[in-house]
C-alpha cells in the first residue's frame, strides 16, 4: 500500500510463535467487541499490513493510532469501532504497566501545564490554522459540545449551547463577563449581542486571538493573549468552556483559587469540561502526542475536591452523549471540505484528524468520557437562590 511506513521498533523479524503470543490479547479484545478482522461490516477492521496486530500489541493505544495514520489498517465506521472496543473494556488494556508507571511518575515529578508548557501545547493544536477549524466547525466557531435538545443541525446545537450558558449564568445588561479560554470568541460575541454584557476573553493561541478580535471588533470585547494565572480584576461572571482539560491536575487548585479571586462575591462561574469517570493519573498516549499535548481529563471528584472552600456547586449537568453527535458533525464537515484543505495538510494529517474525531465520538457514545457543565457561586457569597436553566 502506498505510503505505508514500517516502525523501527518491530522492524526486526521474530519467530512466528512470538508474534502469535503478542497478538493473542489483541484478537481477544476484538472478538469480545464483535469486531472481525477483514470482515464485511462497517465497524470491522480491514488490515493491510501483516504486522499490524503486533504493532498494536507492543505499543497499545499509540500503536493503534499510528498504524492507522500510516495506512496499515482501515475501518469504514471508526466511531462504531471505538464504541464497541470501549464498551467491552479495551481501555483497560490500552496502556501497558510500564506506560502506567511512567505516567504516574511524570505526574508527580513534572507540572505538565506550567506557563511554558501550556503556551506550547495550546499553539501546537489551536494554531494549526483557522482554515481547518472554519471548515470543520459551525459559524460561531464553537469547538466544544453542542446542545442537541430539540434541534437537528450543528449550527442550531451550538447556538443552543451558547444560550444555555448565558441563561445559566443569569446574564443581565451591563454585567462583565470573563471567558477563560475564549477560543475564536463565539461565546463572547453571542453574549454581547444577545445579553448586552461587556466581555474579556483570554487565549494562548495567536490564531484564535486574531480571529476573535476581528469578529468582535465592533463590540465591547477585549481579547487578550494571556495565561489565566496572570489575570487581574473582578468580574460579575466567569466562564470557561473546553479549556479545563488543558489545566492538568497539578494546577486544579490554582485554577479554582484564581477564578474565585477574579469573580465578584455575588457572581457566578460556569465550568464546561470533558471529564472521566474515575480519578486517575493516566492519559492516552496517542492523544497526548498528536492532539492535546499534556492535557488531562478531570473526574467529578477532582473538580469537587478542588472547588471546596472556594465555591458552592449550584448545578451539575451532564450531556456527554451530545458530544458524540457533535463530533460526527465535525467529521462530516471535515470530509466535505477536505478538497479545500488538501493543499496545506497531507494525507497522514487527514487520517490522524479523522481518527481523532471518531475515536472521541466512540468514547462519548460508550460513556467512557463525559461532558459536564458546573455552575458555581462563591462560598458564602450569594444571598438569592440559584434557579438554574436547562
Amino acid at each position: 500500500m502506498a505510503g505505508v511506513q514500517r516502525p523501527q521498533s518491530i522492524h526486526q523479524a521474530a519467530p512466528p510463535h512470538v508474534y502469535r503470543g503478542l497478538t493473542g490479547r489483541v484478537r481477544d479484545v476484538l472478538k469480545a467487541a464483535d469486531v472481525r478482522i477483514n470482515g464485511s461490516r462497517p465497524w470491522d477492521m480491514q488490515i493491510h499490513h501483516p504486522r499490524t496486530l503486533t504493532r498494536i500489541a507492543l505499543q497499545r493505544s499509540l500503536g493503534l493510532g499510528e498504524s492507522y495514520m500510516d495506512g496499515w489498517w482501515d475501518c469504514n465506521a471508526l466511531d462504531e469501532f471505538f464504541h464497541r472496543l470501549l464498551t467491552h473494556g479495551a481501555n483497560r488494556v490500552s496502556h501497558s504497566p510500564l506506560q502506567n508507571g511512567l505516567q504516574w511518575l511524570g505526574h508527580w515529578l513534572f507540572n505538565r501545564q506550567n506557563l511554558h508548557r501550556s503556551t506550547r501545547a495550546a499553539r501546537q493544536h489551536y494554531d494549526l490554522g483557522n482554515d481547518l477549524f472554519e471548515a470543520m466547525l459551525d459559524p460561531t466557531m464553537s469547538y466544544s459540545c453542542g446542545y442537541w435538545r430539540g434541534v437537528d443541525t450543528l449550527a442550531h446545537a451550538q447556538e443552543a449551547k451558547l444560550d444555555l450558558i448565558c441563561r445559566k449564568l443569569n446574564l443581565k445588561p451591563g454585567m462583565t463577563l470573563l471567558d477563560i479560554g475564549c477560543g475564536w470568541g463565539g461565546l463572547l460575541e453571542y453574549a454581547c449581542r444577545h445579553y448586552k454584557v461587556t466581555c474579556v476573553g483570554v487565549t494562548l493561541s495567536q490564531e484564535q486571538a486574531s480571529l476573535a478580535r476581528e469578529r468582535c471588533a465592533s463590540l465591547p470585547v477585549d481579547i487578550r493573549l494571556e495565561d489565566y494565572r496572570e489575570l487581574e480584576g473582578r468580574f460579575d461572571r466567569v466562564v470557561s468552556v473546553g479549556m479545563f482539560e488543558h489545566v492538568a491536575r497539578r494546577n486544579y487548585a490554582t485554577f479554582m483559587e484564581t477564578c474565585a479571586r477574579l469573580l465578584h462575591r455575588r457572581g457566578l462561574m460556569l465550568l464546561h469540561t470533558i471529564g472521566t469517570n474515575t480519578s486517575t493519573s493516566r492519559h492516552d498516549p496517542w492523544i497526548d502526542k498528536y492532539i492535546f499535548p499534556n492535557g488531562e481529563l478531570p473526574s467529578c471528584a477532582q473538580i469537587a475536591r478542588h472547588a471546596e472552600g472556594w465555591f458552592i456547586c449550584e448545578d451539575l449537568h451532564n450531556f456527554g452523549p451530545d458530544y458524540a453527535r457533535t463530533l460526527r458533525a465535525w467529521d462530516h464537515n471535515f470530509m466535505a471540505h477536505w478538497s479545500q484543505l488538501a493543499d496545506r495538510y497531507d494525507q497522514r494529517f487527514y487520517r490522524m484528524w479523522r481518527y481523532y474525531l471518531n475515536a472521541c465520538a466512540g468514547a462519548f457514545q460508550a460513556r467512557d468520557i463525559q461532558l459536564w457543565q458546573w455552575v458555581f457561586s462563591h462560598a458564602g457569597g450569594r444571598e438569592e437562590i440559584y434557579t438554574g436553566a436547562r
